[in-house]
């Protein structure tokens, strides 16, 4: 699944570069909808990101593309593969300045881990 995001001047920290917080928010925002469209009908938090290291930095108005691939999947819980690449809107180069993985956990109605339904299969 592929997403976008323009990081505007409201994502940026004093010195005109995203803040990684934001990143981080996207990151999961992004793979929850991932795994929640691929698993319907299925309730998942997030438990846990293996690896959280900024490798190039992001300026405003960069288009950011958000890849969240399935990666593991368990008895309660699944993994995603998240990449991150940002754009240039000059010469259409995709250059990746992020990538970790997250993992997700299926919980029941009183938060107890429940084994996760694959519809799709």
């Amino acid at each position: 699944m592929e997403n976008y995001k323009l990081v505007l001047p409201e994502h940026l920290n004093h010195y005109g570069f995203l803040f990684g917080g934001n990143l981080l928010k996207w990151i999961d925002e992004v793979s929850y909808i991932a795994v929640t469209l691929d698993y319907p009908g299925c309730n998942f938090v997030t438990v846990g990101m293996d690896k959280v290291e900024f490798r190039k930095s992001i300026r405003g108005g960069t288009i950011l593309c958000f890849t969240s691939e399935k990666n593991r999947i368990g008895e309660t819980s699944i993994e995603y593969t998240v990449t991150v690449s940002k754009d240039n809107i000059e010469t259409g180069e995709r250059v990746i300045v992020f990538s970790t993985h997250i993992t997700f956990v299926c919980l029941d109605e009183e938060g107890k881990k429940k084994p996760i339904r694959d519809t799709k299969e």
